[in-house]
């Protein structure tokens, strides 16, 4: 079975600090490495799914994101976890500073176009995957796309929710709440 575990980036993975837009901002969150690795052995992708508005906003690149990813996996692998598989990237805005990123996408979480574009191009089974995410647009993509979903609460879960275009169900919850992503890891391999 080709399945994955989408996770979001900041409040997941690593601290959100709120518009991290240097490498040397990461600070990955306790029991991480280790989960990612239980994820991996048991067979899962490991792919990240992240609305990066520092770029539409002009205080990042998209090189800059890329290279913060790269020191990401650099300091999981070092804390003897795997890599992350792939990093699918939304850099755009509906209310973006540069005109470019300016637009409704279909892919800014709580849209399902990055899960979905992940799962074209590694061939993945969404409805036998997991996405992981610290707030509620999270859980609205991996719902559309038809992944069973989880809340961890180690991010911004309780923040408002993040400005959107597309419409949310107000009634959605996750298929499980966990403190964080070990206990998220642990769930997942109790019921996969």
């Amino acid at each position: 079975m080709n399945r994955a575990v989408f996770l979001d980036r900041d409040g997941v993975l690593i601290e959100d600090v709120h518009l991290l837009i240097r490498a040397d901002q990461i600070r990955v969150l306790p029991g991480v490495p280790q989960a990612l690795a239980t994820l991996a052995n048991a067979g899962f992708h490991l792919v990240v799914i992240t609305n990066q508005t520092v770029v539409a906003r002009g205080l990042a690149t998209e090189a800059d994101v890329q290279q913060v990813h790269q020191e990401l996996n650099r300091r999981l692998q070092a804390a003897g976890g795997p890599p992350v598989e792939r990093f699918y990237v939304c850099p755009h805005h509906p209310s973006g500073t540069l005109p470019a990123y300016r637009i409704a996408c279909t892919c800014r979480k709580p849209a399902p176009g990055m899960l979905l574009q992940a799962a074209h191009e590694l061939g993945l089974q969404l409805n036998a995957s997991f996405t992981i995410g610290d707030r509620l647009t999270d859980i609205h993509a991996g719902a559309r796309s038809g992944t069973r979903t989880v809340l961890v609460q180690t991010g911004r879960h309780r923040d408002p929710a993040i400005e959107t275009t597309e419409s949310m169900d107000p009634n959605l919850q996750p298929d499980r709440i966990c403190p964080d992503l070990p206990a998220a890891a642990a769930w997942i391999l109790s019921v996969a």
